[in-house]
């Protein structure tokens, strides 16, 4: 252990105990309350976009091209910003933060309702994420500054099952919004909630900062990172488009390799770093982020494909969707909160552990569904993962934030969630692309195979782009007897690759598990709770 290292436990060991909270200002559970009515803003955007995603292409005219960037603008934003807005945190304090960051979201959220353009939507969505980056790193520092440290693994397990709530429930709430009233609605609803959380979070959150809190900012830093960050979720996000071994998607993910060695090599060189490299001396917070990574590869890249089977092979409504999705979502809103009991008792290795092999266990398990499988057998699997996925989604993040020290609580909470984004966009498109190598080989000798006449190249790639999402390539003059054949070839061929999709993920969990092991307790977590109140 450095010698650093070792007066940053001294000072954890010797914090204070906390005072008990005078009044509602600095109320740990009220600022839980307060917290988390923002991050759900956040939450519920990242799924309930894509079911007004249609409705918006058709109402403003949209190509398909327009629409993706709707989701991906939004996304590159919130990745390329979260580390430096957690930065931004900790030198200017996480309530202010969090504070701009609801005004600012719930101000672009009501902007794009007012839109009558999609460039106009796009840009607006671009604020939200980089809004939505503030507010969620400086959600986790004000829940580490502010709860006691064997209070602090409750606190996080809330925090995680109102994000997998809300990330559960996106498509049946905009799915309402957008049958039952407009697109528009789906981006209004976050103006009331927005208020709601600055006039609960102005009267409620304190501000805590550490008494080295930085006091300069790494320009170069952020703009080395921000480049790499940006060099590497871009064509994560287009390689299904420019195909993985294409010139476009190798050199951008060389040019994120150079620049992240740059700014490996530029942040030993500084003052004050925007990552103080010493961070990652410590395994259980290299652990703990690659272990985020991993978790979001396997659930999000997973649920890619839940989604397309439930509406295209099933024919369910996006409503219908969300619902059969209940049992992951009630599954964590139960399991969170143990979990942060069960890690508060006994560390989180063995929670860690478990819930990745549970998870494990719930995409092979997955495997096995087949265009008929029923709604049980669907809720046991959902279920399933949802009872992995809770602990993992508390106790990494502990592992994260509790291990780094209380001035770095921003970044680490920036890296958390840097970590769960870059983790979602590798796990959608390496899962993507093994989905469409898989129909690629199988879709021409299943179509040949029920006897159904060949398909020229330009039409049988077609087809492929629609079996991949679980759609069949059926002409609208169809006979209806030809009609059900290309659909059953389509299914089947999906379902293949779903299967191997879902191997994948079970085996990149089963990795999981194993880093799992090199996690421990946070060192520093007891540091929170002595922070300097300013």
């Amino acid at each position: 252990m450095t010698s650093q290292t070792t007066v940053e436990k001294a000072s954890a060991d010797h914090a204070p105990a906390p005072a008990p909270a005078k009044g509602l200002r600095g109320h740990p559970w009220l600022t839980l309350i307060s917290v988390a009515i923002g991050v759900m803003m956040v939450a519920l955007d990242g799924t309930i976009v894509a079911i007004a995603n249609p409705a918006i292409q058709k109402d403003l005219g949209a190509s398909l091209a327009d629409v993706q960037w709707i989701t991906n603008g939004y996304l590159l934003a919130l990745a390329v910003a979260l580390i430096t807005a957690g930065k931004l945190g900790d030198r200017f304090g996480h309530r202010q933060t969090f504070l701009i960051g609801v005004a600012g979201f719930a101000a672009a959220s009501g902007a794009i309702g007012l839109s009558d353009s999609i460039a106009l939507v796009i840009v607006f969505r671009v604020l939200q994420g980089l809004f939505g980056a503030l507010l969620m790193p400086a959600a986790l520092g004000l829940l580490r500054a502010t709860f006691p440290a064997e209070k602090l693994n409750m606190a996080i397990g809330i925090w995680g099952m109102v994000i997998g709530a809300s990330t559960a429930g996106g498509p049946i709430l905009g799915g309402v919004l957008v049958e039952h009233v407009s697109w528009q609605s789906v981006f209004f609803i976050n103006v009331p909630v927005g208020i709601l959380a600055l006039v609960i979070g102005a009267v409620i959150l304190k501000d805590h900062r550490a008494e080295n809190a930085p006091r300069s900012f790494d320009i170069p830093g952020i703009v080395l990172l921000s480049s790499a960050m940006f060099a590497l979720i871009w064509p994560l996000i287009k390689a299904g488009e420019w195909g993985w071994g294409s010139a476009d998607t190798l050199g951008w993910l060389a040019a994120a390799v150079v620049l992240f060695a740059v700014f490996a090599f530029w942040e030993t060189r500084v003052k004050e770093p925007l990552i103080p490299l010493r961070l990652f001396r410590s395994v259980p917070v290299s652990a703990g982020t690659v272990l985020m990574v991993l978790m979001a590869f396997a659930f999000m890249g997973g649920l890619f494909f839940v989604t397309f089977y439930l509406a295209n092979v099933h024919g369910m409504s996006a409503i219908d969707s969300g619902l059969h999705l209940l049992p992951l979502t009630a599954m964590m809103i139960v399991s969170s909160p143990l979990a942060g009991a069960l890690i508060t008792k006994f560390g989180p290795r063995i929670p860690l552990v478990g819930g990745m092999v549970c998870t494990a266990v719930a995409m092979f398990g997955m495997t096995t569904l087949t265009t008929d499988t029923g709604t049980l057998q669907m809720s046991l699997w959902f279920a399933l993962l949802g009872l992995g996925l809770a602990p993992v989604m508390v106790g990494a993040t502990e592992v994260i934030v509790g291990n780094a020290p209380l001035e770095l609580s921003g970044v680490a909470g920036g890296l958390q969630q840097a970590a769960m984004q870059v983790g979602g966009s590798l796990g959608t498109a390496v899962l993507g692309a093994v989905m469409s190598a898989k129909v690629s080989s199988d879709l021409s000798a299943n179509w040949t195979d029920a006897g159904l006449p060949p398909l020229p190249d330009e039409q049988l790639g077609l087809a492929k782009q629609a079996v991949e999402v679980g759609m069949a390539p059926v002409a609208p003059d169809t006979p209806q007897p030809v009609a059900a054949q290309i659909a059953g070839v389509a299914h089947d061929t999906f379902m293949s690759g779903m299967g191997l999709a879902f191997t994948v993920a079970g085996i990149v969990a089963v990795v999981a598990a194993g880093v799992a092991l090199f996690t421990k307790r946070g060192e520093n977590a007891e540091a929170g709770a002595g922070a300097a109140h300013i």
